[in-house]
């Protein structure tokens, strides 16, 4: 069984890293905010539980245990609030989208929108 338990472990601890390897690299490589914050918000909203759940899995039962619980809890229903907020709030804030053609073209379809 701690094999089980250890391999599980090593296999979340695994998939959050790398997952937070792409998220960084999705930071850095994609063209505009909310396409930034899409993927980044999607890699560490998974990442960042997987991560917690491999060391939860190496702890015995305990009062951390449970403390690493809650973290996961509460990482799963702040991170896509918070990133819906930051999109949100560039929207309104007059950031247009980019939308797959030129800056220009984006612009002019925010401003008909408006």
């Amino acid at each position: 069984m701690s094999l089980a338990i250890d391999l599980l472990s090593g296999f979340c601890l695994l998939a959050g890293g790398l997952l937070c390897i792409t998220g960084g690299v999705g930071l850095l490589r994609l063209p505009d905010f909310f396409s930034r914050v899409h993927a980044v918000g999607l890699t560490e909203t998974l990442a960042a539980p997987l991560l917690l759940v491999g060391l939860a899995l190496q702890m015995g039962w305990s009062l951390d245990l449970f403390k690493i619980l809650m973290v996961v809890i509460l990482v799963l229903v702040t991170n896509p609030t918070a990133t819906h907020a930051m999109a949100k709030a560039a929207l309104h804030g007059g950031h247009p989208p980019k939308l797959g053609g030129t800056h220009d073209e984006a612009e002019e379809h925010a401003s008909s929108k408006v």
